[in-house]
């Protein structure tokens, strides 16, 4: 059952890529409206139209594209600084070491979407801050992860047999201590994607994200919340897909970390 889960999970998010990339302009562009408002789904426009007569499956393609590029974009940055801080603060001289690793404590004291709001006041709206702004926010957990991953495999033989061979820590870091660590960083990447999406969709909904008339799918259901009464439809797909998305990296990033670590499953 757990895998069919998997499977299922790697096929809709291949799908919402496919989606991404082609849906926006498939049929109809995202952007001018192009029939009456509030149509219902049929064949011509599959999903029915807005408040202001655009094709709703265009705009929540789009949006795909605007969440899967800021989560892929977060996840990048996380990645590159979380994995550097960590192998730093175990390889790292100690005067160095310990000042960073504080400091990676001391952002757990910040809850995380207040400090992207307040990264996010700082700069013009639109789509660079919100990355910053969730990249500042992410990174110490998975810094965290990485040190403590990084500081049980120092003391394996393996490890030990090649310091005692005369190998540079740098040696050591890419040959021994990396190649161990994809597979654990791939599921949690997963995992982290999908807060990421989440967030910047609650941004987008509070009207500090992606601005209008980009369409992201919170602020389509930030504008549809308003006709939540008379046309509930249109509330219901941006809030589906969302959901489903989540759900769907969730459930991929549970199926490689069982891969990664069978002692997990």
């Amino acid at each position: 059952m757990k895998g069919g889960l998997v499977w299922g999970a790697a096929v809709f998010l291949a799908l919402v890529v496919l989606m991404a990339i082609f849906g926006p302009h498939f049929r109809h562009s995202y952007e001018a409206p192009i029939a009456k408002p509030f149509l219902p789904p049929s064949g011509s426009y599959w999903l029915g139209t807005d408040e202001q007569g655009r094709d709703i499956f265009a705009r929540l393609a789009y949006g795909a594209r605007m969440s899967l590029l800021v989560g892929i974009s977060v996840q990048v940055i996380v990645l590159v600084v979380g994995v550097f801080v960590g192998v730093v603060g175990v390889f790292g001289p100690k005067g160095i070491a310990g000042p960073v690793m504080r400091l990676t404590d001391a952002m757990f004291a910040f809850p995380d979407i207040l400090l992207a709001i307040l990264i996010i006041g700082v700069f013009p709206l639109g789509l660079m801050p919100v990355i910053i702004a969730l990249a500042v926010t992410a990174w110490p957990a998975v810094a965290r992860l990485v040190r403590t991953q990084v500081a049980s495999l120092k003391d394996r033989e393996f490890f030990i047999a090649s310091r005692a061979l005369g190998a540079s820590t740098t040696y050591l870091v890419f040959k021994h201590v990396l190649p161990h660590l994809w597979g654990i960083i791939l599921a949690v990447s997963m995992v982290d994607v999908a807060g990421t999406i989440l967030a910047e969709s609650s941004l987008s909904f509070l009207g500090i994200g992606i601005q209008p008339p980009e369409p992201s799918w919170g602020n389509m259901i930030n504008q549809a919340r308003y006709q939540m009464e008379s046309h509930p439809i249109v509330l219901l797909w941006p809030c589906l897909i969302l959901s489903l998305t989540v759900f769907a990296l969730n459930f991929l990033g549970d199926g490689l970390r069982a891969m990664a670590d069978p002692r997990s499953r």
